[in-house]
């Protein structure tokens, strides 16, 4: 009990870090600047989802929800590879209008799913992460928007690489440090509100230039 407690301690208190951050935190590694070079477009991928906070609020939540519906790894990979088809429908000039506010909405929307204490199958989350998963990535193919193959190829390596890993080790953390089985568990709960806050400021981050500018 005493492991489960502090590593329930842990993981909410990680993500209820969220709660003191605002949506003005960068989403690019490169100051702005399109990768250039294999390295640059390497690291703007594995840093693109950890300096976005929007973002690494969702994937930390994909891996929650992973761990309550014990679907192993198919629900994160799903939001992965629906991200990278996501970044090529940006690069290949598509329009999404409203981006950042549906990525908000995804996360807002994945907050009071946490918060719920129903339960869900897999077939059930996949379409709303597939959908999730799109448009998380045109937002993230924003930065790499111009960039030659080579720092595209890495960009797309990166992200998939740290989004995978972000999302598997909270699944793991969830379900093997903090006994996460229950709909009603405090790590679940405080994730759920967490997301709800970050979501909710990332929403108004992107509706009031709207309201402003109408």
């Amino acid at each position: 009990m005493r492991v489960t407690s502090r590593a329930s301690a842990l993981i909410g208190g990680a993500l209820g870090t969220m709660l003191l951050a605002g949506p003005a935190w960068a989403h690019h590694a490169m100051g702005g600047e399109v990768p250039g070079t294999f390295a640059e477009g390497l690291l703007s991928g594995l840093a693109h989802p950890v300096i976005g906070l929007d973002h690494l609020a969702f994937i930390l939540a994909v891996g929650l929800i992973a761990a309550s519906l014990g679907a192993g790894l198919r629900l994160p990979a799903l939001f992965v590879i629906a991200s990278m088809l996501g970044v090529g429908v940006h690069v290949a000039g598509f329009g999404l209008p409203l981006a950042e506010l549906l990525v908000a909405v995804s996360v807002v929307a994945a907050g009071a799913w946490l918060l719920s204490r129903r339960t869900s199958v897999m077939s059930w989350i996949a379409l709303p992460a597939l959908l999730a998963g799109l448009v998380h990535g045109y937002a993230y193919g924003e930065s790499i928007v111009g960039s030659e193959q080579a720092p595209l190829v890495a960009y797309l390596l990166g992200l998939a690489l740290v989004q995978l890993v972000i999302a598997a080790a909270t699944m793991w953390a969830a379900r093997n440090l903090a006994g996460l089985s229950t709909a009603g568990a405090p790590v679940r709960r405080a994730a759920g509100v967490a997301c709800l806050v970050v979501g909710l400021g990332f929403m108004a981050a992107a509706v009031l230039p709207l309201l402003t500018t109408s």
